[in-house]
């Protein structure tokens, strides 16, 4: 069975999906379920991946990245989920926040910041997150305060990807206390070896396991002025506009969650027999997997329709904002469908379906919980 098909994925992508693919196939989905019940960062087969060249692809080409579409990385985030979600977002966050350093920073800064981690030196990562604020991007309250030829940082972060283990963060902070809310905060480059940073991963997740994730704090950490990505206080504006291209790859988290849980569901009910006869002849079965099917092509065409009108600049927002909770509603529409159609053996920890389920409730969350896309496709409407 292949759900993951070229003929929707544009010409320019196929490659890069091509490749992802043979890389999951060798070195994600084999050491899936290791890192999943070690919890442990999967450097080996980040290496390998590097070595694979799957990383940095969102890195411009001018800075020694693959310089690859929204559409691409979408086609290789499907392959790389559909073999292992936590490993896949290992590999994706590896260059986390360098899109937002390419459009809108200066040579100097990309030639600093992105080519280490083009050429496999360096990761990055992006710290927007606290604590106590998640989605609402104008309430954040680290603060960056001006101090002559630096900036000083102030305050925490949480559920930061790569927190511990990246060389340098993009970081958004609140830099003004203005009326306009969405004109108080700003972007910056702070390495992890600052002082006055510090960072301890968060307690062991549910799902995703083999992705890292920490607490960052800052306590009076001192950077150059010069690290000021962009102009003063257009932060939200930045960020908005980024996470737009971010959620089309998100919504590919959640097809290739969705294919795993449909493969596993097809393979277990044409394997298994009850009241003798396959459990896949009985009709309650068929059309559970019916809808799980239609699910998974409603959002996967959606998805990839989206990510066209995002590259486009086609009211961008709001079609991220669709692809984004279609497919990883949809992957957790194909997660539960399929542990019901596994019977007890779902709840069992070394299978495959165990792990997706716990996976798929994760993307639902992230990038913008899917109530405040809801709120985006509302209000974006048009």
């Amino acid at each position: 069975m292949d759900l993951l098909t070229e003929d929707i994925v544009p010409e320019s992508a196929r490659d890069l999906k091509r490749q992802a693919r043979a890389f999951a196939a060798d070195h994600v989905a084999p050491n899936a379920a290791t890192y999943f019940e070690s919890g442990e960062y999967p450097w080996e087969v980040l290496e390998a991946a590097r070595d694979a060249g799957l990383v940095a692809q969102d890195v411009p080409e001018s800075y020694g990245g693959g310089g690859r579409s929204v559409t691409a990385m979408l086609a290789m985030a499907e392959e790389l989920f559909r073999a292992d979600a936590g490993i896949g977002l290992t590999v994706q966050l590896a260059s986390f926040g360098t899109e937002l350093l390419a459009e809108y920073g200066t040579d100097e800064q990309c030639e600093r910041w992105l080519r280490p981690v083009a050429e496999g030196e360096q990761l990055s990562g992006l710290a927007v997150s606290e604590p106590d604020t998640g989605s609402d991007l104008a309430g954040m309250q680290t603060r960056a305060e001006r101090d002559g030829d630096e900036w000083v940082l102030d305050g925490e972060k949480y559920w930061i990807g790569n927190g511990v283990e990246a060389d340098w963060l993009t970081v958004y902070a609140r830099t003004g206390d203005g009326d306009d809310r969405y004109g108080n905060h700003s972007l910056f480059v702070v390495p992890t070896d600052a002082d006055g940073y510090a960072a301890e991963h968060v307690p062991e997740k549910m799902g995703m396991r083999a992705s890292k994730q920490a607490h960052v704090t800052f306590d009076g950490c001192r950077i150059p002025a010069e690290n000021l990505v962009g102009q003063e206080g257009a932060g939200f504006w930045m960020l908005a506009d980024f996470f737009n291209h971010g959620r089309v790859v998100v919504a590919g988290h959640g097809l290739g969650l969705a294919a795993a849980a449909i493969e596993e569901a097809w393979a277990f009910v044409h394997d298994r027999e009850a009241f003798g006869r396959s459990i896949g002849d009985f009709q309650v079965v068929q059309h559970g997997l019916a809808d799980m099917r239609m699910a998974f092509e409603a959002a996967r065409s959606l998805t990839y329709r989206a990510a066209e009108h995002v590259e486009a600049g086609e009211n961008a927002g709001f079609w991220a904002a669709m692809a984004k909770t279609t497919a990883t509603e949809a992957a957790v529409e194909c997660a539960e469908q399929s542990m019901q159609l596994h019977g007890g053996r779902s709840i069992l920890a070394d299978r495959r379906i165990a792990r997706v389920y716990r996976d798929a409730r994760v993307p639902v969350v992230y990038e913008g919980a899917n109530e405040i896309q809801r709120n985006l496709v509302y209000n974006q409407w048009a």
